[in-house]
């Protein structure tokens, strides 16, 4: 895989700062039963690198120290971690709130059937990556057959109650563009979304996320091997809005890699590129334990102008 860091190291990204700590975003590691082409962490079926119980519970002692109210649980499929359930579990009973990014398909996988039903008795809130709302689109970026498996996981979704009105049970879905340009008004895309989805399936949900593509990792290097990563850093750059700094995830979060290890956000964790709230070069979290991070420096470079870039991006959505 082509390596973008140092395409993207040197920058003139505005510096940025840290509000209060309301969210720990956690790869449970980069195992996967799909191997997206937008796939930001390259994650696979023969990824091995899985969160430890160990880094697992340092997460939830964490939690219980600053009082984290969030926990955002990402991959591979975070759900083939074994100690999933635990951590959900445990933060749950902590009062915590725990947001799923689900790619669908996990949900019908061997071993996996009883996942779905897991996930609505503690309420875990789902994110689910569904990258367009037509069947030929979705199987080129994700593999043939993908479309039909989101579609079964979305009903059996909706059958528990999720993104039903008044089920307290939380449906959103993810969108990604399919090559290098940038998501369209999302507020837009998602009336098309449920409209199709509905017609279409029967399908309802609450929320859509229209994500900007990171020209990192496999998406990056799709770029590159196309001739395509200047024109695509160009489209963001000139994309940039002002507007859009305050709004920044980044600002309240913080990313855990599989080991334990702490970034500024997750893009920053697969560019290896350090927390600078702290004087070391890697850092784990135990080592935070006694660090406040409100108004430490967050580490930037070219890549923070696709979470700028238009309507702006995070792992919530467009931020205007």
């Amino acid at each position: 895989m082509l390596d973008t860091r140092p395409l993207l190291m040197v920058s003139d990204f505005p510096e940025i700062h840290r509000k209060t700590l309301d969210t720990l975003q956690i790869n449970l590691g980069y195992k996967c039963n799909l191997s997206c082409t937008h796939c930001h962490v390259a994650a696979g079926p023969n990824r091995k690198e899985l969160m430890s119980k160990e880094v697992v519970d340092e997460i939830l002692q964490y939690m219980q120290l600053k009082s984290v109210g969030i926990i955002d649980l990402t991959g591979g499929a975070p759900e083939m971690n074994p100690h999933f359930k635990y951590l959900v579990r445990e933060a749950r009973k902590l009062g915590a709130k725990v947001i799923d990014r689900c790619n669908l398909t996990i949900l019908l996988e061997e071993g996996y059937e009883d996942m779905a039903e897991f996930l609505a008795e503690h309420q875990v809130e789902i994110v689910a990556s569904l990258p367009c709302y037509a069947e030929q689109n979705v199987d080129k970026q994700r593999g043939k057959g993908v479309y039909h498996e989101s579609i079964e996981a979305l009903k059996k979704l909706n059958i528990l109650g999720y993104g039903k009105e008044g089920s307290g049970l939380t449906l959103n879905l993810v969108y990604n563009p399919g090559g290098p340009f940038l998501p369209p008004p999302q507020e837009a895309l998602e009336n098309d979304y449920k409209r199709e989805l509905f017609q279409q399936h029967g399908i309802v949900f609450n929320q859509l996320f229209a994500l900007t593509n990171m020209p990192i990792s496999r998406f990056g290097s799709f770029l590159m091997s196309k001739g395509q990563f200047n024109e695509y850093m160009g489209v963001l750059k000139d994309s940039y809005s002002e507007h859009n700094l305050d709004a920044l995830m980044c600002k309240s979060l913080i990313s855990i890699d599989w080991e334990g290890y702490v970034y500024d956000c997750d893009f920053n964790q697969m560019l290896h590129i350090p927390l600078i709230a702290s004087d070391k070069p890697k850092v784990r979290l135990h080592e935070l334990f006694d660090l406040d991070l409100n108004g430490k420096p967050i580490a930037v470079a070219d890549h923070c102008y696709g979470c700028t870039a238009g309507q702006g991006s995070s792992c919530g959505g467009a931020l205007d």
